[in-house]
Protein backbone atom coordinates (compact mmCIF):
# COMPACT_ATOMS: atom_id res chain seq x y z
CA UNK A 1 0.00 0.00 0.00
CA UNK A 2 1.27 3.47 -0.91
CA UNK A 3 0.61 6.39 1.40
CA UNK A 4 0.78 9.93 0.04
CA UNK A 5 0.62 13.12 2.03
CA UNK A 6 -0.74 16.03 0.02
CA UNK A 7 0.03 19.58 1.12
CA UNK A 8 -1.20 22.92 -0.13
CA UNK A 9 2.04 24.84 -0.59
CA UNK A 10 2.09 28.63 -0.30
CA UNK A 11 2.29 30.33 -3.68
CA UNK A 12 5.72 31.90 -3.14
CA UNK A 13 7.19 28.46 -2.36
CA UNK A 14 5.47 26.89 -5.37
CA UNK A 15 7.23 29.46 -7.56
CA UNK A 16 10.52 28.85 -5.76
CA UNK A 17 10.45 25.03 -5.89
CA UNK A 18 8.49 24.38 -9.11
CA UNK A 19 11.65 23.46 -11.02
CA UNK A 20 13.29 21.67 -8.07
CA UNK A 21 10.55 19.71 -6.27
CA UNK A 22 13.17 17.43 -4.74
CA UNK A 23 14.30 20.29 -2.48
CA UNK A 24 10.73 20.81 -1.24
CA UNK A 25 10.36 17.05 -0.74
CA UNK A 26 13.56 16.91 1.32
CA UNK A 27 12.36 19.78 3.53
CA UNK A 28 9.02 18.05 4.16
CA UNK A 29 10.75 14.71 4.72
CA UNK A 30 13.08 16.25 7.30
CA UNK A 31 10.05 17.69 9.12
CA UNK A 32 8.28 14.29 8.94
CA UNK A 33 11.24 12.48 10.53
CA UNK A 34 12.13 15.10 13.18
CA UNK A 35 12.84 14.00 16.73
CA UNK A 36 10.23 14.78 19.37
CA UNK A 37 12.56 17.34 20.93
CA UNK A 38 12.50 19.41 17.71
CA UNK A 39 8.74 19.55 17.25
CA UNK A 40 8.52 23.33 17.79
CA UNK A 41 11.14 23.97 15.10
CA UNK A 42 9.39 21.59 12.68
CA UNK A 43 5.98 23.11 13.34
CA UNK A 44 7.26 26.64 12.67
CA UNK A 45 8.94 25.53 9.46
CA UNK A 46 5.82 23.64 8.42
CA UNK A 47 3.61 26.71 9.02
CA UNK A 48 5.88 28.80 6.80
CA UNK A 49 5.56 26.39 3.85
CA UNK A 50 1.98 25.14 4.10
CA UNK A 51 -1.40 26.84 3.69
CA UNK A 52 -4.12 25.47 5.95
CA UNK A 53 -6.83 23.60 4.06
CA UNK A 54 -10.46 24.56 3.99
CA UNK A 55 -11.29 21.11 5.31
CA UNK A 56 -15.09 21.33 5.31
CA UNK A 57 -15.26 22.93 1.88
CA UNK A 58 -12.87 20.43 0.31
CA UNK A 59 -14.65 17.53 2.01
CA UNK A 60 -18.03 18.73 0.72
CA UNK A 61 -16.69 19.32 -2.82
CA UNK A 62 -15.31 15.77 -3.00
CA UNK A 63 -18.58 14.33 -1.75
CA UNK A 64 -20.65 16.36 -4.25
CA UNK A 65 -18.33 15.40 -7.10
CA UNK A 66 -18.44 11.67 -6.36
CA UNK A 67 -21.65 10.92 -4.42
CA UNK A 68 -23.51 9.54 -7.45
CA UNK A 69 -20.63 7.34 -8.61
CA UNK A 70 -21.11 3.70 -7.74
CA UNK A 71 -17.47 2.96 -6.77
CA UNK A 72 -17.41 5.89 -4.29
CA UNK A 73 -18.51 5.91 -0.67
CA UNK A 74 -17.88 7.99 2.41
CA UNK A 75 -17.92 6.87 6.02
CA UNK A 76 -17.29 9.48 8.68
CA UNK A 77 -14.23 11.43 7.47
CA UNK A 78 -12.92 8.84 5.01
CA UNK A 79 -13.59 8.98 1.27
CA UNK A 80 -13.36 5.60 -0.50
CA UNK A 81 -13.03 4.64 -4.14
CA UNK A 82 -13.35 0.95 -4.85
CA UNK A 83 -13.50 0.74 -8.64
CA UNK A 84 -13.15 -2.85 -9.80
CA UNK A 85 -13.13 -1.86 -13.48
CA UNK A 86 -10.04 0.33 -13.05
CA UNK A 87 -8.55 -1.94 -10.40
CA UNK A 88 -8.50 0.99 -7.98
CA UNK A 89 -8.81 1.01 -4.21
CA UNK A 90 -8.13 4.41 -2.62
CA UNK A 91 -8.86 5.98 0.77
CA UNK A 92 -8.57 9.70 1.41
CA UNK A 93 -8.75 11.66 4.67
CA UNK A 94 -8.71 15.46 4.76
CA UNK A 95 -7.09 17.09 7.77
CA UNK A 96 -6.60 20.76 8.55
CA UNK A 97 -3.04 20.94 7.16
CA UNK A 98 -2.68 17.92 4.89
CA UNK A 99 -4.54 15.20 3.02
CA UNK A 100 -3.63 11.55 3.52
CA UNK A 101 -4.21 9.26 0.56
CA UNK A 102 -3.76 5.50 0.79
CA UNK A 103 -3.91 3.46 -2.39
CA UNK A 104 -3.34 -0.11 -3.46
CA UNK A 105 -2.24 0.73 -7.02
CA UNK A 106 0.01 3.34 -8.69
CA UNK A 107 -2.72 5.88 -9.47
CA UNK A 108 -5.79 7.42 -7.88
CA UNK A 109 -8.82 9.25 -9.19
CA UNK A 110 -8.48 11.54 -6.16
CA UNK A 111 -5.29 13.02 -7.67
CA UNK A 112 -7.26 14.18 -10.72
CA UNK A 113 -10.01 15.81 -8.68
CA UNK A 114 -7.60 17.54 -6.30
CA UNK A 115 -5.49 18.69 -9.24
CA UNK A 116 -8.51 20.48 -10.70
CA UNK A 117 -9.29 22.05 -7.34
CA UNK A 118 -5.92 23.71 -6.71
CA UNK A 119 -2.57 24.06 -8.52
CA UNK A 120 -0.56 24.37 -5.31
CA UNK A 121 -1.00 20.80 -4.09
CA UNK A 122 2.21 18.83 -3.59
CA UNK A 123 2.04 15.07 -3.05
CA UNK A 124 4.79 13.01 -1.49
CA UNK A 125 5.29 9.50 -0.23
CA UNK A 126 7.99 9.43 2.41
CA UNK A 127 8.27 5.62 2.38
CA UNK A 128 8.78 5.27 -1.39
CA UNK A 129 10.51 8.62 -2.06
CA UNK A 130 7.93 9.68 -4.62
CA UNK A 131 6.88 13.33 -4.97
CA UNK A 132 5.27 15.69 -7.48
CA UNK A 133 3.08 18.74 -7.82
CA UNK A 134 -0.43 17.59 -8.71
CA UNK A 135 -0.34 20.04 -11.58
CA UNK A 136 2.33 17.79 -13.12
CA UNK A 137 0.43 14.57 -12.42
CA UNK A 138 -0.22 12.75 -15.72
CA UNK A 139 -3.78 12.18 -16.78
Amino acid sequence: MKVYYIFKIKKEFVNLYKDTPSVLYNILKSIYYLDKEEVDYGYNLFKQLICPLEKDKLDRNLFIKFHQDIPYSKRKNIHYINNLYRNEISRLVINNCYIRLEMEQNFSTFFEVLKNDNNNFFACSFKTTDFFFLEDYPR
